[in-house]
């Protein structure tokens, strides 16, 4: 069996602390406190998942415990529900203006405590799952960077300048954010390829580069298929961020807008980073030169839309 969320009830009436107890206690594990600085305290020692907290309380207000929970690095993350008898509009918008996750009126409803609690848990957890697939995400696009005998500096460059390329181009900030998040895994594929040909001094013979350009489809299936766009995102990119405009590129030769767009930003903010940065073969371009070599491959490898 799981082990049971912990949630902290704050309240000063012992009333009011068994009335959520008894709602409570047999899905949870639950600390109380009767007062703010216990609240406080608690919070910071024991890190719950959740916290039930009243808002008249004497010496210190469930307003201003919300306003030192969410002030602290160490707890603004617990998601924090009031549970009062206040029932005004003011006072209810000044509770989620502190931060505050919900607001529950007494006297309260068994169902709707427990429906609340149990949404809000779902909703720390998706919190988790989307932080945690964001970290790997961005492992695995550093790993195929250390492959590469890159620093990782690169996928950080890079990453930033497809975003940046996405808002002006009009994109929504979400977008434009997942792009962010998913462009480190552009080369991803590169872990497949035999170190003897990534790190290859001289040129490519034809046979090294029919199998240096597997990284893009091989990279489509690390990522493999999943629901979220994060991923569905990152995938288009690995496959197709070496495909050009006028359909010279690899691995499927697709032209214009049958490129994913988020794949032919990706493309341009590639390049620029590859040409300015210096590498044990070249030297970094002036930026100026590798603004005018975009311009110029506009229309035949870049997207003339997204260059101008």
């Amino acid at each position: 069996m799981p082990d049971k969320k912990t949630l902290l009830i704050v309240d000063d009436e012992p009333v009011n602390l068994n009335v959520l107890r008894t709602i409570l206690s047999d899905d949870y594990e639950l600390l109380f406190a009767k007062d703010g600085q216990r609240a406080l305290t608690l919070a910071n020692a024991e890190r719950p998942d959740l916290i039930l907290l009243d808002i008249m309380m004497p010496a210190q207000s469930g307003y201003e415990v919300c306003a030192a929970l969410k002030a602290s690095s160490a707890t603004r993350a617990i998601p924090v529900i009031f549970v009062t008898a206040l029932s005004d509009v003011d006072d209810e918008a000044r509770g989620l203006e502190l931060g505050a996750a919900d607001y529950i009126t007494k006297p309260v409803n068994p169902a709707i405590v427990r429906a609340r609690v149990r949404n809000h848990l779902s909703l720390v957890h998706l919190d988790e799952l989307k932080s945690t697939r964001l970290a790997i995400v961005q492992r695995l696009g550093r790993a195929a960077e250390y492959k590469d005998n890159e620093t990782g500096m690169h996928v950080i460059r890079m990453s930033h300048a497809s975003q940046i390329i996405a808002l002006a181009a009009g994109c929504s900030q979400s977008w434009a954010e997942n792009l962010l998040n998913a462009a480190p895994m552009h080369d991803v594929g590169k872990i497949g390829i035999p170190d003897a040909i990534l790190q290859k001094p001289g040129k490519l013979d034809s046979h090294e580069w029919e199998i240096m350009q597997r990284h893009t489809t091989i990279g489509a299936e690390i990522i493999g298929d999943d629901g979220s766009e994060l991923l569905r995102m990152a995938k288009a990119i690995a496959l197709g961020h070496h495909e050009k405009w006028d359909g010279s590129g690899y691995p499927n030769g697709l032209r214009g807008t049958e490129i994913p767009l988020e794949a032919r930003i990706v493309a341009i903010a590639d390049v620029f980073d590859a040409l300015t940065s210096e590498r044990p073969y070249k030297s970094a371009w002036p930026v100026d030169d590798a603004v005018q070599y975009i311009r110029n491959e506009s229309g035949r490898h870049f997207d003339p839309d997204l260059v101008q």
